[in-house]
């Protein structure tokens, strides 16, 4: 059975590090903690769980700082966290069984990661990260912010999958404040250093900015497949913020030039036709959004609910508007067979039985 190294980067998280701690402690072998700065009892709890606390100083790259967690590793594998990441008490047992019986010539083990999550704590937004890594000197994480460790080697999917409870708002300003540091000094952004620039301007409400940075993403050479998708549904979502209706529309449906569609471009395209009274556009988009199969092992950010829960009850709003009631509280019913505890579910029942 293989031997996992659980490293990780912290500062100022005795909020969070011992709930993400009790989650996987007993299940890993070696737990390696990096400390950046912090000014709170984060040290000292960390030292509870282990004697491999270090202390670094911050540089402005998290690169550079999950490297030095990865060169103080023992084991076969090194797996990072975030201190508010936890591994739910549901997931334990596929840990276990993933480590029992893990191929011994795997290098990457990808896991997935929600992130958003509604009012019954089901995910509603998740992605696939590379989590337990081979501990050698081939495979070092990329990237000052986002970073990220290119795959390669023998990738292996598993449905275990960590959450992320992040609890309050951290520095929302880090991130932008890196990159444009970066840019101060004259480095030159790599792709996928670009595109998420251009989400932090986006996050930063400078969209035309961000729209900027992102179209040269979009023209340039290199990156992603999926970044270029989710380029797209950014950059189009600051055309509308803009009141740029049209180039937003068009950004939009750019994206399938990048590969067939997404049920997250189906359902922003229903959107925007939605919110400009163009049901009939609406519903075949909606629906589109519908048929489209889901990926067991989809790369790229993934919404579950726009292959089913989203498009059911915006096609319920889209029939109603027209007038069609009982299509619409069809579609209504089948939402709620997604999500019963839905409560935007609940208050169309309501409202339908009221008529």
């Amino acid at each position: 059975m293989p031997t996992i190294s659980l490293c990780m980067i912290v500062k100022n998280e005795e909020a969070n590090l011992a709930c993400c701690l009790d989650s996987v402690a007993d299940l890993v072998d070696e737990i390696i903690i990096v400390d950046t700065g912090s000014t709170d009892r984060t040290v000292e709890i960390a030292s509870r769980y282990t004697e491999k606390v270090y202390s670094y100083s911050w540089r402005d790259d998290f690169s550079d700082a999950r490297n030095e967690s990865f060169s103080r590793a023992a084991m076969d594998y090194c797996m990072w966290m975030d201190a508010d990441d936890v591994l739910e008490g549901t997931q334990r047992d596929g840990f276990l069984q993933l480590k029992r019986t893990l191929s011994p010539d795997a290098d990457m083990i990808m896991m997935r990661y929600h992130t958003a999550f509604d009012e019954e704590g089901r995910p509603t937004f998740s992605y696939f990260r590379e989590r337990w890594i081979r501990n050698c000197p081939e495979y070092r994480w990329e990237g000052e912010v986002h970073e990220v460790i290119a795959p390669k080697g023998k990738i292996i999917y598993s449905d275990v999958a960590i959450s992320h409870r992040k609890t309050g708002p951290g520095d929302p300003d880090r991130n932008l404040r890196i990159y444009r540091k970066m840019i101060a000094d004259g480095k030159s952004l790599e792709p996928r250093q670009q595109y998420y620039y251009g989400r932090e301007l986006y996050y930063h409400m400078q969209y035309e900015e961000a729209a900027s940075v992102l179209e040269r993403f979009l023209c340039a050479e290199g990156g992603w497949v999926e970044n270029k998708i989710e380029a797209c549904s950014v950059c189009a979502d600051c055309y509308s913020r803009m009141g740029r209706e049209e180039k937003a529309l068009e950004t939009f449906l750019r994206s399938m030039c990048f590969d067939v569609p997404r049920a997250e471009i189906c359902c922003e395209i229903g959107k925007h036709f939605l919110e400009h009274e163009n049901y009939s556009a609406a519903i075949y988009w909606y629906e589109t959004a519908l048929d489209l199969p889901k990926k067991e092992y989809a790369d790229g950010f993934v919404q579950p609910d726009c292959h089913d829960y989203i498009p059911l009850m915006q096609l319920c709003v889209c029939y109603d508007r027209m007038g069609n009631r009982e299509k619409a509280k069809e579609y209504n019913e089948r939402a709620g067979a997604c999500k019963p505890y839905s409560q935007a579910y609940q208050y169309n029942r309501r409202y339908f039985d009221s008529l």
